[in-house]
């Protein structure tokens, strides 16, 4: 490798003493006037380049320790190969769309987004996140950080989105564009969808509960000769009710063995060894299992809704496990991924044509039409209701 020549500077320019403050400036400010970092690459040039690609930070306010520390590391880095004798062009970038800019200029200017058009709010957006680009760059600099700052990237620079836009124009020519439903984390507050790098759990207590899906029909009889089906019955376990509006299937898995389990007059669908689990929690002691098979022997075997006229299939998906509940698990496409994945599965094969129900909106709050069949004891509406206010009624 061609080393190059070497870039002197006046040995005696700045003293080493203390009064960074002071002096740290200076060093930049000679580093500026100096062009010091055009003349790095024109020493290098034709030489094997190193590129370093810089994940751009999102210009939606001041920077943090986390910012310093990553392009400190940055620059250790370029100036570190730039004496090994590549080529180093560092060209810094901002990404100036999403989420995160369009909170910032909501807290901190107190815009109401619902009173203003997307054009509006998204010019408003535009105008905040070159400010905080401004801002960012001198700041960047201050560190000590050498690259092409006068000319970075910028994701709203209509060069970038134009040539987004050919690449999605050229993927819909070969046929990978297409229409339809996909599962995203939602934020109801800020109404939007969220990557998941920005979903952050915590220990959460939650509502609970048994529920008892009367049986219709099967397509292989697993239901004990003699038994009466209107004394049948599928038991889901879930820690999400506001779910069940929205419940469409049954998934149990092809793997388990099953059991009909008899209690008193009535009989109850269950994986065999979550029955004597099951019973405990319902303070049950006087019980018998009557008959075992498969849970590949349920497959599309149909079950009714508790309180909504709705008939349920019961679908196979090794996401069914022993760790809780009953091994029949309450399936509502609308309201999670495996859920939304087995439904799918199941209407590409022609097994079901069911179109997947969603009854929340992008509040997090019931329409109207989740009111719509309901049978029952309780006539409370949900409709407008937000989904966890809504967990009493569902469970009442």
């Amino acid at each position: 490798m061609d080393y190059g020549k070497t870039l002197h500077l006046p040995a005696t320019e700045f003293p080493m003493r203390g009064n960074l403050p002071k002096c740290e400036p200076e060093y930049l400010k000679f580093w500026e006037d100096n062009k010091i970092y055009e003349k790095r690459l024109e020493l290098r040039k034709g030489n094997k380049s190193f590129v370093l690609h810089d994940g751009p930070p999102y210009a939606n306010g001041k920077l943090h320790i986390g910012h310093a520390l990553n392009k400190t590391l940055k620059d250790i880095i370029m100036k570190y190969k730039t004496m090994q004798g590549f080529y180093t062009p560092y060209i810094p970038g901002w990404d100036t769309h999403g989420l995160p800019i369009e909170h910032a200029i909501i807290k901190n200017t107190g815009l109401n987004r619902h009173e203003m058009s997307p054009l509006d709010l998204r010019a408003k957006c535009k105008e905040y996140a070159l400010q905080c680009v401004e801002e960012q760059k001198k700041d960047f600099i201050r560190f000590g950080v050498l690259g092409r700052f006068e000319d970075p990237y910028l994701t709203l620079k209509p060069a970038f989105e134009v040539k987004q836009l050919g690449i999605f124009g050229e993927m819909a020519k070969r046929g990978y564009i297409y229409k339809g439903l996909k599962t995203v984390y939602w934020c109801t507050h800020c109404e939007t969808a969220l990557a998941e790098a920005e979903i952050e759990y915590h220990e959460k207590k939650s509502f609970s509960i048994y529920v008892k899906y009367a049986y219709v029909d099967e397509v292989k009889r697993t239901l004990p000769e003699g038994v009466d089906p209107a004394k049948a019955y599928a038991v889901i376990w879930t820690t999400t009710p506001w779910t069940l509006p929205a419940s469409q299937a049954i998934s149990v898995n092809p793997e388990l063995e099953y059991a009909w389990v008899q209690v008193g007059d009535e009989y109850y669908l269950m994986a065999v060894e979550l029955v004597d689990s099951a019973m405990k929690d319902a303070q049950v002691e006087d019980y018998k299992v009557v008959k075992t098979f498969p849970g590949s022997d349920l497959e599309l075997a149909t079950f009714r809704h508790p309180f909504i006229d709705r008939e349920v299939r019961v679908l196979l998906g090794d996401h069914v496990t022993l760790e809780a509940g009953t091994g029949c698990v309450h399936t509502a496409p609308a309201h999670g991924e495996e859920d939304f994945g087995i439904f799918q599965k199941y209407n590409k094969e022609g097994k079901i044509n069911t179109e997947i129900l969603s009854f929340v909106n992008a509040t997090g709050n019931y329409v109207a039409a989740v009111d719509n069949d309901r049978y029952g004891d309780t006539e409370e509406p949900l409709a407008g209701k937000e989904i966890h206010e809504a967990e009493v009624p569902i469970l009442k």
